[in-house]
C-alpha cells in the first residue's frame, strides 16, 4: 500500500512538473516572440534614422556648396565698391547716389541723375537696398 501511494504520489508530481514545464516554455516561446517583434521594431527605426542622417548629411553638403558659390560672388563686391568711388569726381558721388537708393530710388534713376552704368546703378541699389 506504501508502495501504491509512493508511485501515485510520484505519478502527480511528475504530472505537477511536467504541467509547469509545459507553461514554462510556452511563456519562454511568447517572449521570444515578443522579443523578435521589438528587434524587428528597432531596426526599422535605426534604418529611419539613418536614412534621416543620410538626407540631413547632404543638405548640410548641398548648403556648403551654395555657400562656398555665394562667397565667391560676393568676394570681389568690396573692391568693385572701392573702383566705383574712386571713379571721376566732376560725377555725383557714390554716397549721394547711395543716399537716393535708400529714399527709394530706381537703377533708371541712378543711371539718369548720377551717370552710373547700368551696372553700377545695380550694384550700388543691391549694396545700399535695406
Amino acid at each position: 500500500m506504501i508502495f501504491e501511494v509512493g508511485v501515485i504520489l510520484l505519478g502527480i508530481l511528475w504530472a505537477g512538473s511536467l504541467g509547469m514545464f509545459l507553461a514554462y516554455t510556452k511563456k519562454q516561446r511568447q517572449l521570444v516572440e515578443v522579443q523578435a517583434r521589438d528587434n524587428a521594431l528597432r531596426d526599422q527605426r535605426i534604418k529611419d534614422l539613418g536614412k534621416r542622417l543620410d538626407d540631413y548629411q547632404n543638405g548640410n553638403v548641398k548648403m556648403g556648396e551654395v555657400l562656398h558659390e555665394l562667397k565667391a560672388f560676393v568676394a570681389p563686391l568690396p573692391d568693385k565698391l572701392a573702383q566705383l568711388e574712386q571713379r571721376d569726381p566732376s560725377s555725383l558721388s557714390f554716397a549721394q547716389a547711395a543716399k537716393l537708393v535708400g529714399m527709394g530710388a530706381s537703377v533708371d534713376e541712378l543711371t539718369q541723375s548720377c551717370g552710373l552704368t547700368q551696372a553700377e546703378a545695380e550694384l550700388m541699389s543691391k549694396l545700399h537696398r535695406g
